[in-house]
């Protein structure tokens, strides 16, 4: 599966031009392989309807005291390229999480944007799990997670055994995570800068659904004749990961490392 843009690999989002070149070329540019839809093409609203403006086919959703917003797909799939151009919020929006929470028996793929303090850059976390969210079952698949068709994670395909493959619905939410978004909620959230806003535009959604046929093939995102990651993509994403990268699970000393084989 395809994602563009946690426990596994969190990143701090600052600004390119904080290094004086900024990443290397990918040398291949999957979203524009992919014409946009509107929200109403794709998705549907899945709570919070009165948090929720469709304005021509973009979307905004917002969080304040008496609830946020969420949204999913209108079909489920079992592999595709997803994406979408998100505004976040400015300045102090700490203790909130824009995943959806998912308890119970399934796969999720997570695409997390931690809220901050105003000091500090938001962090994005990706997350893999199997069978529940956040249970500590974390297996996956081949996966590649970009920003702005730059790699920031490939998560490869290790064995039959970690390998997911119930059909999944795409999800994006803004809700209240205080007790463990930003710092291990050592920050909360303060309403007194609400509402916090999201905005989505440009959303891409291409794949195979649960009830696409066996010959169904996903748009790639690498060159052609690359099943992963091209040379140059994955220069790119080196070069993030050197330079953004603030926690890696694999490399974490304190996990025991039987229990997470895809490292």
């Amino acid at each position: 599966m395809v994602v563009p843009v946690l426990f596994l690999l969190v990143l701090s989002c600052m600004i390119y031009s904080s290094y004086a070149q900024g990443p290397p070329s990918p040398g291949y540019y999957p979203s524009s392989k992919i014409s946009p839809i509107s929200f109403n093409q794709g998705f549907k609203n899945l709570w919070g309807p009165q948090h929720q403006r469709i304005d021509q086919g973009s979307l905004t959703i917002w969080l304040d005291t008496s609830t946020g917003s969420g949204f999913k797909s209108l079909h489920s799939y079992k592999s595709g390229y997803f994406g979408a151009a998100i505004k976040l919020h400015p300045g102090y929006t700490a203790g909130l999480s824009n995943n959806q929470d998912h308890p119970g028996n399934h796969d999720e793929i997570d695409i997390e944007f931690l809220g901050t303090t105003p000091d500090k850059p938001y962090v994005l976390q990706t997350n893999v799990y199997i069978r529940g969210s956040g249970d500590g079952n974390i297996i996956g698949r081949e996966m590649r997670f970009f920003v702005d068709d730059v790699p920031i994670r490939r998560y490869p395909r290790k064995s039959e055994a970690t390998y997911p493959t119930r059909p999944m619905y795409v999800y994006g939410s803004i809700w209240d995570a205080s007790s463990w978004a930003t710092e291990g909620g050592k920050y909360k959230a303060d309403y007194r800068y609400q509402p916090f806003i999201g905005r989505y535009k440009n959303f891409k959604l291409q794949g195979c659904t649960s009830e696409s046929s066996a010959s169904c093939h996903p748009p790639s995102a690498s060159p052609s004749g690359f099943g992963s990651l091209s040379p140059q993509q994955f220069r790119a994403m080196q070069w993030v990961q050197t330079n953004y990268m603030v926690y890696n699970y694999c490399h974490d000393p304190r996990r025991d490392h039987n229990l997470i084989p895809e490292c």
